[in-house]
């Protein structure tokens, strides 16, 4: 496997046991809590034994120093892109985690503060409270360096008001913790400066009930009122250019909409959207897409197809020469193979979502009672 950044400080996930309370938190604060092999592993081995502990109400989950977390460790993966599948078990268990957080039976809570993106922002959305604050920065940036929006967020972003999912997808746009209570990605906006003291209410419950737990987040909480220049005011222009067909007419729409009076806005998300992976973005566009008429297994399994074929370089070494120019050399200057929406094949496209053989798929079972099979150890992947 891939080496990973270690954190020299201790552990990187920290489990509390506080009466009826669990605590977990991301501790890589230096690296900005990204998620490696062994935050996953630990994750996973907690949320399942606190979900089948009796004495576990409640889990909280936040992240150590300035961020909640920021993701996929990008090093982790451009490390490992001259071995084959160096990678393969951190995403399995990735996926296979994120079904579980989705379809979790105990009520969790996620304490957002800072950065919350791509991967990382999977430990936040689907949670049945998610509390951010005016420090909270959300997006989900992957298709600029040649991945796709990943860890299920092709089925909730695609599940989001009008084409806001496909807006976001695309152009890796940032939203505030206002916009994302607004916009259905949290549940209550909490001030920074009270978190501690929502978190110690919380403990100091010492149930799991829902209405409870709902109703001591509301205490803290506060309305919102989105600012004016939010993008989920210009949702007509976003309903208007974002739902079209390819993502080549999407630009075009977009430019026009660029030259109208008012539309200062947009030149900015246009330029990003133009030096983003080309490939990354037919791959986007279509896997949101799809995920529309998709349940949440089935984008998670496609997903994982998807990501394992970009990590093998199927069609095109896009994501590494992203992560090179955004992480590595930080030159910002990426060489996209092929360099242009034009050149990018869609038959070659189809090939990135092409069932893999069953035994080597992603295995989440809908099936209450073995809800916790379909581990990395018990699949074929481990029995090569």
């Amino acid at each position: 496997m891939a080496q990973e950044t270690v954190n020299p400080d201790g552990e990187v996930v920290l489990a509390e046991e506080l009466g009826n309370a669990r605590v977990v938190t991301l501790n890589r604060p230096k690296q900005l809590n990204v998620i490696s092999s062994k935050v996953v592993k630990l994750l996973a081995a907690n949320l399942e034994k606190w979900e089948k502990d009796e004495n576990a109400k409640l889990v909280i989950i936040k992240g150590a120093g300035r961020a909640f977390s920021a993701g996929g460790d990008l090093k982790m993966f451009y490390d490992g892109r001259n071995s084959k599948d160096s990678c393969l078990e951190v995403v399995y268990r990735m996926y296979w985690l994120c079904n579980h957080i989705h379809t979790y039976k105990k009520p969790m809570v996620a304490l957002v503060h800072g950065i919350s993106m791509g991967g990382g922002a999977s430990l936040m959305a689907p949670m049945r409270f998610s509390v951010v604050t005016e420090k909270t920065v959300f997006s989900t940036p992957e298709a600029s360096i040649g991945f796709h929006t990943d860890c299920g967020f092709s089925y909730m972003l695609s599940r989001l008001p009008g084409r806001l999912g496909e807006y976001l997808g695309l152009t890796g746009a940032r939203m505030n913790g206002k916009e994302l209570v607004a916009a259905g990605l949290a549940t209550h906006f909490v001030p920074l400066e009270k978190l501690p003291e929502l978190e110690k209410h919380l403990l100091s419950l010492n149930t799991g009930d829902e209405a409870a737990v709902r109703s001591a987040i509301k205490e803290f909480s506060t309305d919102v009122q989105i600012d004016e220049e939010s993008i989920l005011n210009k949702q007509s222009i976003i309903d208007e250019c974002f739902s079209k067909d390819s993502v080549a007419e999407i630009i075009s729409s977009f430019e026009a909409e660029a030259g109208k009076e008012g539309n200062g806005w947009i030149a900015p998300v246009l330029k990003g959207l133009k030096r983003s992976s080309p490939t990354g973005l037919k791959v986007t566009l279509r896997s949101i897409r799809e995920g529309r008429k998709q349940t949440l297994s089935e984008c998670l399994k496609k997903e994982f197809r998807l990501t394992i074929n970009i990590l093998r370089t199927r069609i095109s070494g896009d994501v590494y020469e992203g992560i090179r120019a955004l992480t590595i050399n930080k030159d910002n200057s990426p060489k996209w193979d092929p360099p242009t929406l034009e050149k990018v094949d869609d038959e070659r496209v189809n090939l990135l979502f092409e069932p893999f053989e069953e035994d080597l798929e992603l295995k989440v079972s809908e099936n209450e009672q073995y809800r916790w099979d379909g581990r990395f150890e018990d699949t074929a992947y481990c029995h090569k």
